[in-house]
């Protein structure tokens, strides 16, 4: 994972991105499609009161540590914005093309299937900071 680019940006070097960066860039509570090393993620992150939300709705690809690095950069996103929860939603049950080893990677860390208040079912997963 060391070596996994987020649109041709090093992990390393985004993890010292200031605040206002991650405002304007990955804050932004938009639907945004993400290059995170081999992978094309469709998702949005937002903050509001003490709660970091990263919601993923498509991850074509990956498997070279995607979801850590996403992970890597939640948490300092939540630092920086002194939240005290990350609200990991991830739309992965009611794929066409499921991929299992996705589901079984989210069960392993923790997600569990739940009902999403206006997000639907989801897996889902809250991380305290």
């Amino acid at each position: 994972m060391a070596d996994i680019q987020i649109e041709g940006v090093s992990l390393a070097e985004i993890l010292s991105w200031t605040e206002a960066e991650f405002d304007a860039l990955v804050l932004t509570d938009k639907p945004l499609v993400v290059n995170i090393g081999s992978a094309s993620v469709l998702g949005q992150f937002s903050y509001t009161d003490k709660i970091r939300t990263v919601e993923l709705a498509q991850i074509d690809g990956g498997g070279e540590g995607v979801l850590p690095a996403i992970t890597r950069i939640a948490k300092k996103a939540a630092q920086i914005k002194n939240a005290e929860h990350i609200e990991c939603v991830i739309h992965a049950i009611h794929c066409a093309n499921p991929n299992l080893k996705l589901r079984a990677h989210l069960e392993r860390t923790g997600f569990a299937i739940k009902q999403v208040e206006g997000k639907g079912e989801a897996y889902f997963k809250r991380i305290s900071v």
